[in-house]
């Protein structure tokens, strides 16, 4: 090295900040119709592959947790009823027999609790306390399940 301050700079085609094509001055070359790039290659050999054992394919298979309206959670405060983990399980299972049997809003009997719950949006729509179910008429519901 010279002791003049000169840098030698390994071959490259450009420094940056030097002006030179821009990304959008480039020619990209143009993708003819009907062939496939490398990506859509593997892409699509992805897709057509099995998945792997125990990894479930289908969405609707996965079960979404059970959500409660502002009008049960307040009915559920007003009343003192309170759910244990147990119960919630028991909930989600009744909830997944009334699906199956193609059921949309569903009453569901529990040891403390009677709620009114819609199947699709796994919602509990109101709640009661199950003392003081005696002489109730429920309406808009098409299935009940007893847990």
């Amino acid at each position: 090295m010279s002791s003049g301050g000169a840098f030698l700079y390994p071959n490259v085609t450009s420094v940056p900040g030097q002006s030179g094509a821009g990304a959008a001055e480039r020619v990209q070359p143009k993708k003819q119709e009907g062939v496939k790039s490398e990506f859509d290659h593997v892409f699509d050999e992805t897709l057509s592959k099995e998945p792997a054992a125990g990894l479930a394919t289908d969405l609707s298979s996965v079960r979404q947790p059970l959500k409660f309206s502002a009008h049960a959670s307040q009915r559920l405060q007003d009343r003192k009823i309170s759910i244990d983990q147990a119960t919630m399980v028991k909930v989600n299972d009744a909830l997944d027999k009334a699906s199956a049997k193609g059921v949309e809003d569903t009453l569901v009997l529990t040891k403390d609790a009677a709620l009114i719950v819609s199947v699709k949006n796994r919602t509990v729509i109101t709640a009661m306390d199950r003392n003081q179910l005696s002489g109730n008429v429920f309406t808009n519901i098409d299935g009940a399940v007893i847990v």
